[in-house]
């Protein structure tokens, strides 16, 4: 039965209880019993679990970004956060995706603290995600927010949609980037951040 809409066209969330009968429904159809003792409370589990995973649809990764330093001595070199370690899900299959996340930036005339640009990173993972526009989404927000001369994201993941069912290819992990500004436009700025980051092989 289709959910029904809001008054912005979008679907109504459903309760708590909706989303624990909904898991249920899953079990069954894959063939459990979902009275049996092991799977009793697995429904209250998987829900609870699904606020964790998906907690970056109630955060704006904006917001970290707001509060800027801008007494660093005229500091205008490359800004580098690498090996930012993320969990998120497949938006076609519902399966993780696990990986790691580099951050660089050329400040024009303001910073941010580090925790944040992590932060970001974590928003954004926590949603149902295909790699690619995560890559974008980080690189622009960080773009919009801070105007920098540049900004460089690239992403490494492992997708389990594609290691344990389908083809079931295992050992095969996804590389995408997207480069802003000096870092599109200059190689020697694109070279550098991804010998920073150990990608330069």
């Amino acid at each position: 039965m289709a959910s029904k809409s809001t008054k912005s066209g979008k679907p109504r969330k459903p309760t708590r209880k909706q989303a624990e009968q909904a898991i249920e429904t899953l079990l069954l159809w894959a063939g459990e019993d979902p009275r049996r003792e092991g799977l009793v409370d697995t429904p209250k589990r998987v829900a609870e679990a699904y606020r964790d995973w998906f907690s970056g649809y109630n955060e704006n990764p904006v917001q970290y970004l707001r509060r800027t330093f801008e007494e660093v001595e005229g500091y205008d070199e490359m800004i580098v956060l690498r090996d930012i370690e993320f969990e998120s899900h497949c938006e076609h299959h519902m399966a993780p995706i696990i990986g790691k996340a580099h951050v660089g930036y050329l400040p024009r005339n303001k910073v941010v603290g580090i925790s944040k640009l992590a932060r970001v990173v974590e928003a954004f993972a926590r949603r149902f995600q295909v790699q690619e526009k995560m890559t974008a989404q980080i690189a622009n927000c960080i773009e919009d927010v801070l105007k920098p001369n540049g900004v460089g994201v690239v992403i490494e993941a492992v997708h389990q949609c594609m290691t344990t069912r389908g083809i079931h290819k295992a050992g095969v992990s996804m590389v995408t980037s997207q480069m802003i500004g000096t870092f599109r436009k200059d190689a020697r700025t694109r070279a550098e951040f991804l010998r920073m980051i150990g990608s330069d092989r």
